[in-house]
């Protein structure tokens, strides 16, 4: 067992009126992979900005290579060794990508920057990493892997001893994530320190040598390889035992009503008569592979994608829905997999985000929302769906990823939609919050709420849909009943187009 190259002992860290860290340990040794898990709001993003620079820490000691550092931003983490590939990407797209890893250390030309020399110094860099990139190529035009990928060098051209990532993972396709993981194991090898922070348990089992785990602020402990067992570590992360490989009750939905019946829905671009239906008080998986067309139905369903033909009925009527005001108004409600960009508006407060889909019904005489009304209701909310909140008057982006989606859900329950479409719903959540997402949607849909989840993760469509539907090249190649679909049926749908 390597010394630590990394250590810290009694951290502490607090914001009015939190306390985001107090007495924290960790430890990276060189040449490994400590992944580092908690909920939101555990304290991992506050520990990993203090170790970077970029937060300055109330107590307690940091140890690199041996020495006590007192760091006073990230120029000089970065100097040490010490950097940071943050989930909300920093590029700049107008520049290039040799641009982007140096900028502020161009070699120069008297006093010009000497692009050949910076070009050259980059394809080094980009060969040396195995990143098949061309350093003259606008990081505009990349998509976010391979940006993700130039994060990387950039990071690894200050000669980086200690690399965290944090959830790098979140916006790659499948094989995008396998190239990332042939990187960071080119990393280890070559004795890089990685601080890996995921939600999900999959990578945790492919990448981890150890794992730390952080709850409430505080250092909880940390596993071995030999010792990682994941109902252990979850159970660490949420103080309590979280059973694995649930699924719902085994309901026959075909006595219900039908309350949204799609039939040949199709686009230009990629759907090709895609067709089904949704019981009163259902939940309808969308499974299937990255751009099979889950995501694209539900666009085109609440039209936001223009569709080339099909129809839409609901409650047995035919919906003309052309943009996705007319699906709200027929009780559609969308809640898109990117909640920070297309979701929320992240600079207002709960109130406001809640009440987004229904201004029309608290608006005073000016236009603006009659604000006791608003945020009564908004309470309402906020109580049924245990946001966790210091109040309705919090900006949103200061909420855990969990409690944004909990908004998210109010706004739509506010407007009093029967149809809710969830895409990617604990996209960057954590185990214990997700478990919230899920009771809470399968309340509404004992409610008789009717409910389409689009997901990735099929542990999760099998934990909370009644029915799946297993999509292909922009067409529904099967559908199966919870009590008889398994990871493998739904993959061989969802590869081939028809079980073996």
């Amino acid at each position: 067992m390597s010394d630590p190259i990394l250590r810290v002992e009694g951290i502490s860290k607090g914001f009015p009126g939190v306390q985001a860290l107090k007495d924290v340990h960790l430890e990276v040794r060189a040449g490994e992979v400590l992944v580092l898990v908690g909920e939101n709001g555990a304290g991992k993003s506050t520990l990993m900005k203090i170790l970077s620079g970029i937060y300055t820490r109330d107590e307690g000691t940091i140890t690199f290579e041996g020495q006590p550092i007192e760091l006073t931003g990230p120029l000089q983490a970065q100097q040490l060794g010490i950097t940071i590939i943050h989930q909300e990407l920093n590029m700049m797209p107008d520049l290039t990508v040799a641009q982007n890893i140096f900028i502020g250390r161009e070699p120069m030309m008297g006093p010009l920057v000497s692009e050949r020399r910076l070009n050259r110094q980059t394809a080094e860099l980009l060969q040396r990493l195995n990143i098949a990139l061309d350093p003259r190529k606008p990081v505009g035009e990349l998509t976010v892997a391979e940006q993700q990928m130039v994060e990387i060098a950039k990071a690894l051209s200050f000669n980086a001893k200690v690399l965290i990532m944090d959830e790098p993972t979140s916006a790659l396709t499948d094989s995008e994530v396998e190239t990332l993981f042939v990187l960071i194991e080119q990393l280890r090898a070559a004795g890089t320190g990685i601080v890996y922070i995921s939600h999900r348990m999959d990578e945790l089992r492919r990448l981890a040598d150890r794992v730390s785990v952080l709850r409430d602020g505080q250092y909880i402990g940390s596993l071995e390889k030999s010792e990682i067992s994941i109902p252990k570590i979850i159970e660490m992360m949420v103080g309590r035992v979280i059973e694995e490989n649930i699924r719902p009750e085994s309901r026959a939905f075909d006595d219900a009503p039908v309350v949204l019946d799609v039939a040949g829905l199709s686009t230009k671009s990629l759907l090709k008569d895609v067709s089904f239906e949704l019981h009163r008080g259902e939940i309808l998986g969308f499974a299937g592979l990255m751009g099979a067309g889950r995501t694209e139905t539900a666009r085109a369903l609440i039209g936001a994608d223009p569709r080339s033909a099909g129809t839409i009925r609901i409650n047995g009527r035919d919906a003309k829905i052309r943009q996705p005001e007319d699906a709200v108004k027929r009780g559609v409600g969308y809640l898109s997999e990117d909640r920070k960009q297309l979701g929320l508006m992240l600079e207002q407060d709960v109130t406001f985000n809640t009440v987004l889909a229904s201004l029309g019904n608290y608006a005073n005489a000016l236009g603006w929302m009659g604000d006791s009304k608003a945020k009564n209701q908004t309470k309402g909310y906020v109580q049924q769906l245990r946001v966790k909140t210091p109040s309705v008057n919090q900006i949103v982006k200061l909420l855990s990823g969990g409690n944004q989606q909990k908004v998210v859900i109010a706004r739509w329950l506010m407007r009093d939609c029967d149809i809710l479409i969830f895409d990617e719903p604990t996209r960057g959540i954590d185990i214990g919050a997700k478990e919230e997402i899920y009771r809470l949607m399968q309340q509404l849909a004992d409610a008789g709420k009717s409910i389409i989840v689009i997901s990735s993760e099929l542990p999760e469509i099998l934990r909370v849909a009644n029915r799946i539907a297993v999509f292909a090249n922009g067409q529904i190649t099967g559908t199966l009943r919870n009590e008889e679909a398994s990871q493998e049926k739904i993959m061989q749908l969802a590869a081939h187009g028809e079980e073996d």
